[in-house]
């Protein structure tokens, strides 16, 4: 049904076989550099593959139908994500990695000239890095109208004030700018017009990073999740992104796209990790026979062969209706494809760490970094719990 193109089979196959040649073998190192170079560090060997997989074309996939990437379509970028989402490693060095990705469209959709020319240039070119202000921890930030963090107009500036965390992103020293969601009018009869998403430089007086977060433990990998302030933060007016009053309209329009990169990588997540349980089931006896062949394991093989072809198909479907109709016309299936791709990993990432044993707990295969992802991602732009409550109303419509 969603037969891919001869180009997008060529450019799978270059990096797959860019994964098997440069990924899969500097993976340890990742994870060591991190451990020992701390959340506040650059990571040598990122630096030292992105410019190889530039060299290649392999660079800015993920941007539909734009002058800047590779003009492909959400569906076509699906199989391709999927891939790079095999790894931790893979999506900074394609310059794929949220959440610049969803920045960059932010940026090109609604920044004017001096901002692209002064964030989103370099942000294309992996020369920075930016982090996304929205989640706080004072409120139940699962419902985005909560957020308290206050944008105020004062002249030709903007005073920013607010206490932010899983700001992905804000540890690194690259990390040079912010999209910042807080309120500019508060008393807006109209909930979802009280918020507004502006520009903020991350060296602006007033920005304190002020730790990173471990993510069940890990630093940096999979996330660099960051706790920030903003003090009486000044920007110029023309930070304003859109207009007063249409941060939700943005967030509605960067959140789609972003959901569906997350959950195309889940599904390269999990086949790794199905692979991994058949070929560890394979080579490792218990009670005198392979472990696979024990009847437990034929039913989480196919149970994990089940829910991964499952959830794939319905991103793919997800992906296919954001490209003929709209993302807003997706939001029933990209809300699915939420629910459905984490949990699904989750799943088959814990199979396959019962199926490996003690080792699987200590991240020499990246098997405990793999399922902190999974668990992030259930809660990750919008947790389970809001996700299911939007597909129930949307079937009720249907009813009412």
């Amino acid at each position: 049904m969603f037969e891919l193109s001869p180009r997008v089979q060529a450019l799978r196959q270059r990096v797959c076989d860019f994964m098997d040649e440069l990924i899969y073998p500097n993976e340890r190192r990742l994870y060591e550099e991190a451990e020992k170079l701390g959340p506040w560090a650059v990571y040598p060997v990122v630096e030292e593959l992105k410019p190889k997989a530039r060299a290649l074309g392999l660079w800015n996939l993920f941007l539909p139908q734009s002058k800047h990437g590779a003009g492909l379509t959400n569906l076509e970028y699906a199989p391709l994500c999927e891939v790079m989402g095999r790894s931790h490693l893979a999506p900074e060095v394609f310059n794929c990695s949220a959440p610049d990705t969803g920045n960059m469209e932010v940026l090109e959709r609604y920044g004017i000239e001096e901002h692209k020319e002064r964030w989103l240039k370099p942000l294309l070119a992996g020369e920075i890095r930016s982090c996304f202000a929205m989640t706080e921890p004072a409120v139940a930030s699962s419902d985005a109208t909560n957020i308290q963090s206050s944008i105020v107009r004062d002249g030709d500036e903007y005073v920013i004030n607010g206490h932010k965390w899983y700001t992905t992103n804000a540890t690194d020293p690259r990390c040079k700018i912010a999209i910042f969601m807080g309120k500019t009018d508060p008393d807006n009869a109209d909930r979802y017009k009280q918020q507004s998403m502006i520009l903020v430089p991350m060296d602006a007086p007033g920005v304190k990073v002020i730790r990173p977060i471990a993510v069940f433990g890990f630093y940096g990998v999979p996330d660099r999740a960051s706790e920030v302030v903003f003090e009486n933060v000044r920007v110029p007016a023309s930070n304003m992104l859109l207009g007063e009053g249409r941060g939700f309209e943005i967030a509605q329009g960067r959140l789609g796209p972003g959901r569906i990169h997350h959950c195309m990588r889940l599904i390269g997540l999990a086949e790794r990790a199905l692979e991994t349980m058949c070929k560890r089931g394979l080579t490792r006896e218990a009670f005198g026979k392979p472990i696979i062949r024990f009847d437990v394991w034929s039913e989480r093989i196919a149970e994990s062969r089940i829910m991964i072809d499952q959830a794939r198909l319905l991103t793919l479907q997800a992906a296919h209706i954001m490209d003929t109709v709209g993302n807003k016309g997706a939001k029933a299936q990209i809300a699915m494809i939420k629910v459905a791709a984490p949990a699904m990993a989750c799943k088959v990432i814990d199979w396959t760490i019962q199926a490996y044993g003690g080792g699987g707990t200590n991240n020499d295969i990246g098997l405990a970094s793999a399922y902190a992802t999974a668990r992030l991602l259930r809660l990750a732009d919008g947790p389970d719990e809001v996700h299911r409550a939007q597909i129930a109303k949307l079937e009720l419509r249907k009813y009412e």
